[in-house]
């Protein structure tokens, strides 16, 4: 999704000067012509990178200043009309790069575009120019800000689980699908481990479903502080939770895995009940895609189960 903007700002620039290279061109305005036509030839260059390769970040920049090179080089070349290309450039700054980012590159952009405009224009015109021009700064600064803010908010909401504050299925989903991709460009190690608590339906019935939601965080705070920063949690279940353990091998996770069931099994989490998780660990092996290695794991998870709770098991090679 966050490609589509690029896209759209590559069009419509394109489509945009395209009509007025045609023109210079037609004009014999030969010097212009080309500048048009190379400032075409970005937008589109640019447009398909970002198709093809998924890539924002990169090309968002290369277009900023795309938009900002051509304002400047057309008022330098044909005069202060060319200057209401520079309103449509600035606001597009906004979109393409974050807020302070965008603010900087309008301030450059206007004092290299004051020479040109102090030659011609009078006192009142210019003032009215750069005044006007700060205002439409201003007000795209404020509105990118606000909507940048607004869609982190929503990320988080969406990649969040409410009641332990920990990553939900989407975030992991979009965890793996990164790490598979690394993987395939490097030798990076990672495990997964699945966590299920024991028999927590007894907990729910015998103590309320608040009291459980209290045991679901006391678990989660449990393996928060046991996990390193680079490790991530995911809860995916009502009672299942997913370790990311970058950079661990299957030897090393196993490890992680049998100290974090001994955590939980020496904390009295519930009166007179004890409380145990059975945890399931395989490591990422080459070639495996996303559902492989969680089903490893989670087969895992199951012979842990199986072999009377409160257990590790290590998932065989695929």
């Amino acid at each position: 999704m966050e490609e589509i903007l690029p896209l759209i700002l590559s069009a419509s620039g394109a489509l945009g000067v395209f009509p007025f290279t045609i023109i210079r061109f037609l004009k014999g305005d030969w010097g212009v012509g080309l500048l048009d036509t190379c400032i075409v030839a970005g937008f589109v260059f640019l447009g398909v990178k970002v198709y093809r390769t998924g890539d924002v970040r990169g090309p968002s920049i290369l277009l900023a200043f795309l938009c900002v090179a051509g304002v400047i080089s057309t008022v330098y070349l044909k005069g202060p009309g060319q200057i209401y290309w520079a309103y449509p450039a600035f606001i597009a700054l906004f979109y393409l790069l974050k807020p302070r980012e965008a603010l900087l590159l309008t301030f450059v952009s206007i004092l290299v575009l004051i020479p040109p405009l102090m030659e011609t224009l009078t006192t009142i015109t210019l003032t009215t120019i750069l005044i006007t021009m700060l205002v439409t700064a201003s007000f795209s600064y404020a509105f990118a800000t606000l909507t940048r803010m607004q869609r982190n908010k929503l990320t988080m909401l969406a990649t969040r689980d409410p009641l332990t504050n920990t990553g939900n299925r989407r975030a992991l989903d979009q965890k793996l699908t990164s790490i598979i991709a690394a993987r395939q460009r490097t030798a990076v190690q990672a495990s997964l481990l699945v966590i299920d608590l024991d028999h927590f339906k007894s907990v729910n019935d015998t103590y309320g479903h608040a009291a459980g939601d209290q045991i679901l965080i006391r678990v989660t705070e449990i393996i928060k502080l046991r996990i390193r920063v680079t490790d991530s949690l995911y809860r995916v279940g009502g009672e299942e939770f997913i370790v990311l353990a970058e950079g661990q091998n299957i030897e090393r996770a196993s490890q992680l895995a049998e100290q974090l069931r001994t955590l939980v099994e020496v904390n009295e989490l519930a009166p007179k009940q004890e409380v145990t998780i059975s945890i399931g660990v395989a490591e990422l092996y080459d070639g495996e895609s996303c559902e492989q290695w969680l089903s490893r794991a989670d087969e895992a998870l199951y012979e842990a189960k199986r072999a009377g709770r409160n257990t590790t098991s290590v998932a065989s090679i695929a």
